[in-house]
């Protein structure tokens, strides 16, 4: 049996990257996955298909999480197809680069509005479901960069650093509920978004890690599972999965 057999999950920005080894993990240990995802079709159905080719529960659900209607609506779809909600995942994010004197408005509220109110939108409206069944487990994504400074990210590590405060916050609040609210802060993870970097500045990134490499997307996954399967004395904490980058 899996470490969260009989349990559901939503996980969102759940088609690619690490929302994608989320995903297949917490599939492998037994739950029912809904992903959400921003535009990708085929990229989710891959991953759907794969989920279910190995005998596991899996439904997509496209919506735009930076959008409170839609990102309310998603959660109550998934809740309701899997007459409950047991996980929420909240991986889903955008990265709008450029240095401050450059950055525009739009780039910076797109990415805040994205990563950090997409955060509250999703918790939000699973917050009544769980606190219904006095059994949840959040775990927010954030990321190294939300925790030291990133040249050229001021709108992304913003949003990153909010997201850690927010996770301390709903921890507090909601812990008399039975619901537990953690987050992970990643370090240079290899994922699509990543690879658009410059191998030069790649390079000079690895360079400065302690273990000499990036992460791989399942170790963040699997740091995750220990959140949702074993993690029932956790709640507030951040748990760094960044080579020894920041420590």
């Amino acid at each position: 049996m899996g470490r969260v057999e009989g349990r559901t999950a939503l996980i969102t920005g759940g088609s690619r990257g690490i929302g994608r080894a989320i995903a297949l993990e917490l599939a492998r240990e037994g739950a029912k996955v809904a992903i959400n995802y921003a535009s990708n079709d085929a990229k989710a159905q891959e991953v759907a298909d794969e989920i279910s080719g190995a005998g596991g529960t899996c439904i997509t659900i496209k919506a735009n999480i930076g959008d409170a209607s839609e990102a309310r609506a998603m959660v109550d779809r998934a809740a309701s197809e899997f007459t409950h909600l047991d996980i929420l995942v909240n991986n889903a994010g955008i990265t709008r680069d450029s240095l401050l004197p450059r950055m525009t408005d739009e780039q910076f509220v797109e990415v805040v509005h994205t990563n950090l109110c997409g955060c509250f939108f999703c918790t939000s409206a699973a917050i009544p479901y769980m606190t219904a069944q006095s059994y949840g487990r959040i775990v927010n994504i954030s990321s190294m960069n939300g925790q030291v400074p990133a040249v050229g990210q001021a709108n992304y590590s913003a949003s990153k650093g909010g997201i850690i405060a927010f996770t301390r916050t709903a921890a507090a609040e909601l812990v008399h509920s039975g619901i537990t609210v953690n987050t992970i802060a990643p370090g240079y993870t290899e994922t699509d978004m990543f690879d658009a970097v410059p191998p030069q500045l790649q390079t000079k990134i690895k360079g400065g890690i302690p273990m000499g490499r990036f992460a791989h997307p399942e170790e963040i996954a699997k740091a995750v599972t220990f959140l949702v399967a074993d993690g029932d004395y956790i709640t507030g904490q951040q748990i760094n999965v960044n080579g020894g980058s920041h420590m």
